[in-house]
This record gives structure tokens, C-alpha cells and sequence, in this order.
């Protein structure tokens, strides 16, 4: 066993002696040490009742002849962290998380790992930390949320409350229907209802193989997630035991490689997931030693249809529907009938992805369409290129709600916080494109999520005449024609940066093309005399973060060879 490191033979005595003090016995030392990653925090309301699950999970492990031990890592709300500077906080955690996991796993030579994500950067932090410690590791999240109700009956989320305050500042909603829609969009505890970050991430944890069936769709706080929490538990046992006679296929990298990755965008693509996800996933691809770019997606694209659109793409639908119509099995079921999409790889529970989802089936095709009656014969995001995104830029084409081509004259911000002002301020009209920059990884630092101006302009009524572009970032919650993770981005000298108000972009999403209209005379005059903004730091956290970190088209990872 691995852990025979720390606790095996007379000079580990010393570590016997304080692993005794912790409550072991001399039976204890003979089994497979577990480690389970917790994420609980009571600020998150996927994450305030973890501290429970961790316990059922725990007993499950003590039953099935292993040793848990507990350990947490932080997590930030980005809903509660969204609209001010807290946002620049949320993606750097990804690296803390990733770290906190790689540290306590090596530094204690745990054997096994089950990890106990749910919100936001919590989910991908864990699995590149996973990744680098590379032991058998099984992933069981704590479940989303389910969906809230208006007065009317209306099915409401985050998103709905998000776009109400647009609403209500353009006068079409009462105070007392906003504060309804407050009290009622998150209802219980879970990862909010929607195919948001969370549940986006969540769902192709299945697709990747590294969760057990109904990971993203199972309800929290349900008996059903119970059930999945010891199932999760008694697996990690399993795989352990397995080590013990040196059979290593379940090893994190030999679950999680260059086929999970292309399955999981190829489930992302069908389910019309976050845009945060490719961020997450090219940063996993480079934890998992895979060769996969940013320019791979629209290829995947092209074989994937779009089969299920979910909260913010269909604002009634969530992911208990997905659920009961069939899971994310039944999805992927309906995906392989295209053929030459999903990849026929190995998963944590010893069958391979064809032979998990081989009985699966839609239960329900108003909520999981056939392939034959697909919302799009393409999946639901695309990579953008051209002189305003060299290196990418990436579209949730599932929730576009106008034109898939769209020419408008650009309204530059240099925050969010202008933006958003601006927007409040009736300074975006229609045919417009607003420009917001400097909040990429280095210029925000940190890549704020553009939540609250992209519910601004659906809630003032600009969702189908309005396009928006940026540097930093979206919630999964977004909607609308919304282009983020423009790279090279405006801190490092990208065109984003050298924008004036009055410029036309042209968008053609089908081209895939994102284009300032400029001649190469302009843009030389003007590179001339920029000069990039970089924001004053109070925090030490975000002067390192800056040092270190990439650009969004390589996931926003840091650099590692400083030489």
C-alpha cells in the first residue's frame, strides 16, 4: 500500500504513535488509508450540509474495511462573491483547492481519494489536484439544488433573480414581485438548479468517468443522493483494495485521459453547458498530460447535436427534469446513436462508458430531445477567432436568444463596475456591442464572471439586440449573445485593448469569427501609443496569482517553469 510509507516498520513508530493519538488501533494499520476531501463551508448552499454528507461517507468507508480521514479545502460563492471585487477571488481559488489537495494527499500517502465537490471552482480544483496525486479517486458531489416557484407558479432560479433587478430597475417588475422572487429562486441546499458552473462540471464528471451514474442530476438532500454518497464510498474501498495487489487501471490519469476529455465536451456540447467549462477543461487537460487545445472544440462540435436545454438555455427546465427524463446516461445513450462521439472508455466503476449507459433511454422527449429532433445539428458552444480573439474566444451558442450573426458598434468599459454603471445609465442602446476588458486572469486579475451585466441587459429588454464581449468571464447563468475569454486578452496587449467607442464588430457564430472592422494602418497607430492599465493590488494572493497566471485560451493555469 502506499500508505505503508507513513505507517510501516520500526522508524515509523513516531508516526504510528501520533496517527494513535488521532483514535487508530493496531487493526487500523493494516487497511487502506482513504482520504476524503471535503469542501464543506457554510457560506456556499451547495456546501453548508457537506459537513454531514461527509459523515455518512465516512461510516460507509469504517463498514467496508478502510480508514477515512477528512480534510477540507476553502471554496468561494460566486453568486455572493458576484459584482464586486470578492469576484476576483473566485477563479485563483481553482489553484489553492488544486493545491490543498496535491499537499495533503503526498504529505500523508493516503492510499485512495474520494472528493466531495459541489459549486463554481471548487469541482474543477479538485480534479486537477486529483490529478497530480494520481491514486484510485472517486468523485461524489453534494447535488443540486431544486428548482424554486414564483407566486404564479413559474418554475425560478439564481438566473431569474439575477434578471429580475434588470427588470425591476427598467420598471417592468414591482418591488414586491422582486423580493417574491428573492425569497423563492434557491430553496434548498444544493449547487444552483440551473446548467450552471456547478452542474455543468457535476454532469461531465459522468461523461469523464470519474463519478458514478446520477452524480449531476440527483437531487441533494434526498435519500437518492444518500444512496449515491455510500455507493460512491464502498467503490473508493474497492478501488483501494485493488492497489493493494498492484493493479493500477483505476489510477485518476488512466480514468481521466485524452478520451474522457473529448466525452466530456462532447456531453457539454449536448447538454449546452457553461462556458466556464471549457476554461475548466483545458486546465484539467493539462493536469491529465493530455494533448487537447482550444481549436479541438469546434470539431467536436460538428458531430454533436444539441439535445437538452436547461435553465438559463429554457428557463423551466432544470436538472431534476433531466433526471426524471433519464440522466446523463440517457443523453449520452442518444448522443452514441449519431455515431463516432462518444469514446468507449474505462470508468471508476469497472464497465466502460458503452456498457454503463447500454439500457439507458429518454424517459421524457420534451425534456431530452432525440437526435432527430435536436434543438441544433451542432453543439451548444463554439470558439470564435479573428484580429479581436487570435487565440480564441468562447460562445454558449445554446443561449443565444437574437441574430447568430450580429454587426453592432462597440461601447467600451474598462471594469465591470463601469459597465455596469453604464448599462443602468441607458449608455447601451440597441445594435450595440459592449466591450468590457481588463478583467481577463492577469487584468482582473482573477476573470470576474460577467453575471451581472448580461442580466442586466436581458432584464432591461437588449438580450436579442445587444452583444457583448469581454476578456473576463460568465456564470453558467448567462444568456444572450455573450463572447468571453477574448484572448489575447487587453492586460497583455490584445485588440480588445485598443477598442474605441464607435468601432463595429462583426459576429458570425456559424464562421466562427469575432472581428473589429479596423484597418491594419488603425491598428498599428493605435498600438503605438497603448498602453496596457494594470490595476493596483492591496492582496498578496492576487500580485502572485498575476505573476504567474496564462491566458484564457490555455484553461488560466499558472506557470510552473519560471526559468
Amino acid at each position: 500500500m502506499r500508505s505503508d510509507e507513513v505507517k510501516k516498520g520500526h522508524a515509523r513508530a513516531p508516526h504510528r504513535s501520533l496517527f494513535r493519538a488521532t483514535g487508530l488501533k493496531d487493526e487500523d494499520f493494516d487497511k487502506p488509508f482513504i482520504g476524503v476531501a471535503n469542501s464543506f463551508i457554510e457560506v456556499i448552499p451547495g456546501h453548508f450540509f457537506l459537513d454531514k454528507v461527509s459523515d455518512i461517507i465516512k461510516d460507509e468507508i469504517r463498514k467496508n474495511g478502510c480508514v477515512p480521514f477528512e480534510f477540507n479545502t476553502i471554496g468561494v460563492d460566486d453568486g455572493i462573491a458576484m459584482g464586486h471585487d470578492g469576484m476576483l477571488f473566485s477563479l485563483p481559488s481553482r489553484e489553492l483547492i488544486a493545491n490543498s489537495i496535491e499537499t495533503v494527499m503526498n504529505a500523508h500517502k493516503f492510499d485512495a481519494m474520494i472528493a466531495i465537490p459541489n459549486c463554481d471552482k471548487i469541482v474543477p480544483g479538485m480534479i486537477m489536484g486529483g490529478l497530480r496525486v494520481n491514486v484510485p479517486t472517486v468523485f461524489v458531489s453534494g447535488g443540486p439544488m431544486a428548482k424554486g416557484y414564483a407566486k404564479d407558479g413559474t418554475p425560478i432560479d439564481l438566473a431569474t433573480a439575477f434578471e429580475a433587478v434588470g427588470k425591476f430597475e427598467n420598471g417592468d417588475i414591482t418591488e414586491e414581485e422582486l423580493t417574491d422572487i428573492e425569497c423563492n429562486a434557491c430553496p434548498s441546499g444544493g449547487s444552483c438548479s440551473g446548467m450552471f458552473t456547478a452542474n455543468s462540471m457535476n454532469t461531465l464528471m459522468e461523461a469523464m468517468g470519474i463519478a458514478l451514474p446520477g452524480n449531476g442530476t440527483i437531487l441533494a438532500l434526498t435519500t437518492e443522493r444518500e444512496n449515491l454518497y455510500r455507493a460512491a464510498a464502498r467503490r473508493t474501498c474497492e478501488l483501494a483494495k485493488l492497489s493493494m495487489e498492484d493493479k493500477e487501471p483505476y489510477n485518476m490519469k488512466n480514468i481521466l485521459n485524452e478520451n474522457a476529455v473529448r466525452n466530456a465536451f462532447a456531453v457539454d456540447m449536448a447538454m449546452g453547458g457553461s462556458s466556464n467549462t471549457v476554461l475548466h477543461m483545458l486546465a484539467i487537460a493539462r493536469e491529465a498530460d493530455v494533448n487537447f487545445e482550444l481549436s479541438d472544440i469546434n470539431a467536436i462540435s460538428h458531430k454533436v447535436s444539441h439535445i437538452a436545454k436547461i435553465s438559463p438555455s429554457k428557463t423551466t427546465i432544470h436538472m431534476q427534469d433531466i433526471d426524471k427524463a433519464g440522466g446523463v446516461n440517457a443523453v449520452m445513450h442518444e448522443m452514441d446513436k449519431r455515431g463516432g462521439i462518444l469514446f468507449d472508455n474505462l470508468t471508476i466503476t469497472g464497465e466502460t462508458i458503452k456498457e454503463r449507459i447500454a439500457d439507458a433511454s429518454i424517459k421524457d422527449e420534451d425534456i431530452i430531445h432525440t437526435i432527430d429532433n435536436a434543438y441544433s445539428e451542432v453543439g451548444g458552444l463554439a470558439i470564435l477567432y479573428g484580429n479581436l480573439a487570435q487565440q480564441g474566444a468562447v460562445i454558449k451558442t445554446a443561449g443565444i436568444t437574437g441574430e447568430r450573426v450580429f454587426t453592432g458598434t462597440a461601447v467600451c468599459f474598462d471594469s465591470q463596475d463601469d459597465a455596469i454603471a453604464g448599462i443602468l445609465a441607458h449608455k447601451v442602446k440597441a445594435g450595440n456591442v459592449v466591450v468590457i476588458r481588463y478583467e481577463g486572469p492577469k487584468g482582473g486579475p482573477g476573470m470576474q464572471e460577467m453575471l451581472a451585466p448580461t442580466s442586466l441587459i436581458m432584464g432591461m429588454g437588449l438580450g436579442d439586440s445587444v452583444a457583448l464581449i469581454t476578456d473576463g468571464r460568465f456564470s453558467g447563468a448567462t444568456r444572450g449573445a455573450s463572447i468571453g475569454h477574448v484572448s489575447p486578452e487587453a492586460a497583455e496587449g490584445g485588440l480588445i485593448g485598443l477598442l474605441e467607442d464607435g468601432d463595429e464588430i462583426h459576429i458570425d457564430v456559424d464562421k466562427y469569427i469575432l472581428q473589429a472592422n479596423l484597418c491594419d494602418e488603425t491598428i498599428a497607430e493605435r498600438k503605438q501609443k497603448f498602453v496596457p492599465i494594470k490595476k493596483k493590488l492591496s492582496s498578496k494572493w492576487l500580485q502572485q496569482y498575476r505573476a504567474l497566471v496564462t491566458n484564457a485560451s490555455s484553461g488560466a493555469i499558472l506557470k510552473t517553469d519560471l526559468d
